[in-house]
């Protein structure tokens, strides 16, 4: 069953062109999904997997207390590749036909406020190299909305400082273009003159952002630094990779922006998921509403 999941993986890389932390996170569940058919249902063809099987194995996740999310997640790599497998005619029926998704809680993004986000983009020393290369990467990740992999991905020649742009590839391989405030313009800049060439060291890259052995800063890296500038900004708030793009796009909408021009700079298929900030926003107004108003 091992080369069946690498020949989906595979057609997931070169037909779908979806990006790498998806593709983990398929073959995460489903090397999860296959052990339990072949170890604990003890079953060797994909014909013999029937409808209660799946159901048998969400059961066992449920166990487990994963959350409704990451449930969903399961049934729909299971799917595709049951989808896969039927296309491809190495399987003769798909089993997931008649299951159905869980209804998923609607979970509002945590946001920084602007006063919070202030306060962690001053906190990197921007004496060191290190400090002005973390104080440009929060600068760019908040002035664009970026993804953390769309930021560690850029190259040099992606950013286009003088007419004040930046060009990511984003999901599905789209590209889309992405105004540049004069923030984190100046960040940029003072990283490139005064910090990039001392990390760059003997290596001949075009990786924008470097980390301490002149090679490309690693997802890991990145989000070290940032639990490490949060702690030395006193930010209590719980931070993930996508909190500076939820903040982005909350805090634009509040000032007025328009959603449609929010989707297009954060790179949404679906203007319905932009609009979840908007309920951010309300929420927000709601509860200041609640602590000033002397009525509330």
């Amino acid at each position: 069953m091992k080369d069946e999941l690498q020949d989906f993986i595979h057609f997931m890389v070169v037909e779908k062109g979806l990006a790498d932390n998806t593709i983990k996170s398929y073959e995460r569940d489903l090397e999860s999904y296959l052990h339990y058919i072949q170890s604990v249902l003890r079953l060797k063809q994909y014909n013999d997997i029937t409808r209660m099987h799946i159901i048998q194995f969400l059961g066992q996740l449920k166990g487990e207390g994963k959350s409704t999310r990451t449930l969903a997640r399961h049934i729909a790599s299971i799917r595709s590749f049951h989808q896969f497998l039927l296309r491809e005619r190495i399987a003769e029926r798909d089993p997931t036909i008649h299951i159905e998704s869980p209804q998923q809680e609607k979970v509002l993004p945590k946001v920084l406020s602007i006063t919070e986000v202030q306060t962690m983009l001053e906190a990197p020393d921007s004496t060191t190299v290190f400090g002005m290369r973390d104080r440009a990467m929060l600068e760019l990740l908040y002035g664009t909305g970026l993804r953390v992999t769309e930021l560690l991905n850029l190259d040099l020649d992606d950013v286009h400082l003088t007419i004040g742009f930046v060009r990511c590839v984003g999901k599905g391989n789209k590209e889309r273009i992405i105004p540049i405030g004069s923030a984190a313009i100046e960040a940029v800049e003072t990283y490139l003159r005064n910090a990039r060439p001392k990390l760059r060291k003997k290596y001949k890259t075009n990786a924008l952002f470097l980390n301490h052995h002149g090679k490309r800063m690693s997802r890991q890296g990145f989000w070290k630094n940032v639990k490490k500038i949060a702690a030395e900004a006193n930010i209590k708030k719980e931070l993930t990779p996508h909190t500076f793009r939820h903040s982005f796009a909350t805090h634009l909408l509040e000032n007025g922006a328009d959603l449609r021009a929010v989707q297009e700079m954060l790179g949404h298929a679906d203007i319905s998921t932009t609009q979840i900030y908007t309920h951010v926003s309300k929420k927000r107004l709601k509860d200041m509403y609640a602590k000033y108003h002397p009525r509330a």
